[in-house]
């Protein structure tokens, strides 16, 4: 077999290894390193490349961002950010027809501020938001997909791992990639809340409703929601001020939310040093995956199977759009049996050039940026579609007692909202590169 071959064998090798249960980065790294032996015929390239790939990853200062995000999160729960956020929004929202729903989704977005991690904020404001739910009579399933649809906010929403992964495969300004999400991650919120209003009027039963509370006690709560704002506040916008970059924002962000979960009392020797052992697990399994992703392109990369695939595309002269709108459609198949992180590893080295040789009328910047907001999207998607979105998985694990087929039948309406979303955003580039 010629090097093409080899590259292009890969891929049901390597969704073989997938559907056998191998860790992700795991199935990549092996596959990445059987391909190389085959294509040099010698297995020292392959042990040499592992000695300089590691250290050509994980050199990276950027990728210091992804356990300073994870931290955040963490201490911002300790803190009681995430109840502080939960009772602001329904104090405004939950006497409404489906009001509590709308503040778990209002919840979700402002914790998705603070947070970098879609599991995390869903995990999280399950914790705060399920008991309300069912405390006011709202459906088992209706509840669950709430919490699992607003849990995708916390990857859209700026600070994102995901998009910080993106930006360094893409070699692309990461407060620009956060800047454009911006407007996307507030109508996903709109169009959550929307999909609430649409589903309590189509089944009425599936909703309770709560008294309101005086207007005092509203502006009360909101008040009590000011360290949130601080913090993101001041990582964001000090970003984009320029008194610090990227890294260092995250940085201020975690001892931040670690100071105020000190002050409130949320933070002590045992939760400081339960914090970095679930921040140190959770990163170890993201490094591990870029690591097997790293190798696996890299692979890639010397079969000349990206370089190919562009080269084909464009010869066969097919429109832009349609181009994009197929990536699109595979990104939402290949949703249903991976998750994001891995899904922007694998993908990316090879759909982003592709994009990068099609005509958009737009600077080669702007085009990364849109299409890596789409593609954010879109795998954002995949953590609440069936059969294996894995913020569904997150959500039913919690609450057992609700099945997963009720899930599913509500969480549909969260789906067809991102759809008509991702529509939007595609055909109109410049709703997300508006504010750049």
């Amino acid at each position: 077999m010629s090097n093409l071959e080899i590259g292009l064998t890969s891929f049901p090798a390597l969704l073989l290894l997938i559907f056998l249960r191998v860790p992700i980065g795991l199935a990549m790294f092996l596959t990445g390193l059987v391909g190389l032996y085959l294509v040099t015929g010698n297995i020292n390239l392959p042990l040499n490349r592992l000695k300089s790939e590691t250290f050509t990853t994980f050199s990276s200062y950027s990728l210091s961002i992804v356990p300073m995000f994870l931290l955040m999160g963490h201490f911002a729960t300790l803190g009681g950010m995430s109840q502080a956020l939960f009772r602001a929004a329904e104090g405004f929202l939950g006497h409404r027809k489906g009001g509590v729903a709308m503040a778990s989704i209002g919840a979700c977005a402002g914790f998705g501020a603070i947070c970098g991690s879609s599991l995390a904020t869903a995990a999280t404001m399950s914790r705060v938001a399920l008991p309300e739910l069912r405390r006011y009579g709202y459906d088992g399933g209706f509840s669950t997909a709430t919490l699992a649809a607003g849990g995708t906010l916390g990857i859209l929403i700026p600070p994102s791992v995901v998009l910080v992964i993106y930006a360094i495969l893409t070699e692309q300004n990461i407060a620009k990639l956060f800047l454009a999400a911006f407007i996307p991650g507030l109508l996903a919120a709109l169009g959550y809340v929307i999909a609430v209003s649409i589903y309590v009027r189509l089944y009425p039963n599936s909703a309770g409703t709560r008294p309101a509370i005086p207007m005092s006690e509203r502006f009360a709560r909101l008040i009590a929601v000011w360290p949130v704002l601080l913090v993101f506040g001041l990582v964001v916008g000090g970003i984009y001020a320029g008194w610090f970059t990227p890294t260092e924002g995250a940085a201020v962000g975690a001892f931040g939310t670690g100071l105020i979960a000190l002050v409130n009392g949320g933070l002590n020797w045992k939760t400081l040093l339960e914090s970095f052992s679930v921040t140190a697990k959770s990163t170890a399994m993201i490094f591990f995956i870029i690591l097997g992703a790293a190798f696996y392109n890299g692979f890639l990369a010397l079969t000349r199977v990206p370089q190919e695939m562009s080269s084909f595309v464009v010869d066969q002269g097919f429109s832009p759009w349609v181009v994009l709108a197929l990536i699109l459609v595979f990104y939402l198949i290949l949703g249903c049996l991976m998750d994001s992180l891995s899904m922007i590893l694998l993908t990316i080295p090879i759909f982003f050039p592709v994009i990068q040789g099609l005509d958009f009328g737009m600077t080669p910047e702007q085009v990364a940026i849109w299409f890596g907001i789409l593609v954010l999207i879109v795998v954002e998607v995949g953590l609440i579609t069936p059969p294996v979105g894995m913020n569904l998985f997150v959500i039913n694990a919690m609450d057992k007692s609700t099945p997963m087929t009720a899930t599913y039948k509500a969480v549909l309406f969260y789906v067809g909202s991102d759809i008509v979303r991702v529509v939007i955003l595609a055909a109109f580039p410049a709703i997300t590169l508006f504010l750049i």
